[in-house]
């Protein structure tokens, strides 16, 4: 799940801010609220704390001595290090003249400076704090230096007058943040079938044939799916993953289940995209008692599971089918030929044996190949980041066959 800190500073529009957090929540980000010593004048931290479900934090140091630790300390570091984007709602003119000019004197503004995320900046402020030479260029300061400025809303303010400073709608600001986080809503009114995970063939009570997968990469797809919009149906193997908010789940264990679920969910989507390390060999009987150790040789006899992507590939007509092939070897040449045998309208294809592209990886290296020929190698990024890349191709797979 994406991460978003969110600083309130100190004024009138800071309850707004609660109404900013329930937005968040709708395009299922955590929020982490820190709250300046004056913002705490105007709303409590306990209602950021029950809005949010986490600490609220409101200084650089624990109030209470016996709290106090390394942890607490440098508690700024971590949260830098684990948000993916820090929003000040509202921001204050002193706020923002301690951002461009690198004061640090609170956790608000120590995070500011420690963190690499990218930065948004709300302000609210009377209009003529907000028209101020002084405001204006640390405005210019902060946008030279990356951080986006959500302008304020002109009309009656606080104080009684009448001008630009009133805090952007909550709707803006956060179109600001799916802008920046890159989250769309494209998808709305697709169906999308997702597999993922392993499956796991049974040799006996004791033992089973399965594979490495994580599952990582097909639940990184059903959660961009599902922000972007889409109804997804995530059909899953056995993995210790904890299956988005707000999509069908549905669990299986062995390949036939996996067949039969999404031969029972696939007919009428949009989309199928098999992520799921499926087995390609089960054994022929399994023994209904555990196989003892003997002296000799153990012979196994296999045979194959259904080739589920190919059936599926047989029967689709305007749905978008996209497999996967995770490979050790010859991944383009191995990656083509799947493409062409399985009927599929792309295939995702890695090199396992890759730093960063292997199994139970948070990041991926994938090349998509489709089947007009176009080839697009992607660098090394999360399998989030990766999933949104998919599904990019498989929208504009959807409209060019509409």
């Amino acid at each position: 799940m994406m991460r978003v800190a969110l600083g309130v500073s100190g004024g009138v529009a800071a309850y707004k801010a609660a109404e900013l957090v329930r937005r968040l929540q709708q395009e299922k980000l955590a929020v982490q609220v820190i709250m300046t010593r004056v913002a705490q004048e105007f709303v409590a931290p306990l209602t950021f704390a029950a809005l949010t479900g986490e600490k609220v934090i409101t200084g650089l140091f624990s109030e209470n001595q016996g709290d106090a630790n390394l942890e607490s300390a440098i508690e700024h570091i971590a949260v830098a290090q684990r948000i993916d984007l820090l929003v000040i709602a509202p921001a204050t003119a002193d706020i923002l003249a301690k951002l461009a000019n690198g004061i640090a004197d609170d956790f608000l503004t120590t995070l500011y400076l420690a963190t690499k995320a990218p930065v948004i900046v709300a302000p609210a402020m009377n209009v003529n704090m907000w028209e101020h030479a002084a405001t204006q260029q640390n405005l210019q300061m902060l946008r030279a230096r990356g951080v986006r400025v959500v302008q304020p809303d002109e009309g009656y303010l606080a104080c009684g007058m009448v001008g630009t400073g009133r805090l952007a709608s909550t709707e803006a600001i956060a179109s600001a943040i799916c802008d920046v986080l890159g989250l769309k809503h494209d998808l709305e009114g697709m169906k999308i079938v997702i597999t993922a995970g392993p499956t796991v063939e049974d040799v006996d009570p004791v033992r089973v044939l399965t594979n490495r997968s994580s599952g990582k990469m097909g639940y990184a797809l059903a959660d961009a799916a599902s922000r972007r919009g889409a109804h997804v149906t995530l059909i899953s193997g056995p993995t210790e993953l904890r299956a988005p908010n707000e999509i069908d789940w549905l669990p299986v264990r062995s390949t036939e289940e996996m067949h039969r679920a999404i031969l029972d969910h696939a007919k009428d989507a949009h989309a199928v995209i098999m992520a799921a390390a499926v087995s390609d060999y089960r054994p022929a009987a399994a023994a209904a008692q555990k196989i003892k150790r003997s002296e000799g040789k153990l012979m196994l006899e296999l045979e194959p599971t259904a080739d589920i992507l190919a059936e599926l590939g047989r029967e689709k007509s305007a749905q978008v089918l996209v497999g996967f092939a995770a490979e050790t070897d010859h991944v383009a040449e191995n990656a083509r030929r799947k493409l062409a045998a399985k009927g599929a309208d792309m295939i995702v294809a890695n090199d396992v044996t890759q730093e960063g592209a292997g199994f139970d990886t948070d990041t991926n290296v994938v090349t998509l190949f489709l089947r007009n020929g176009e080839e697009i190698a992607l660098p090394k990024m999360s399998k989030f980041d990766v999933a949104n890349r998919i599904l990019d191709r498989v929208l504009a797979l959807r409209k060019g066959a509409q």
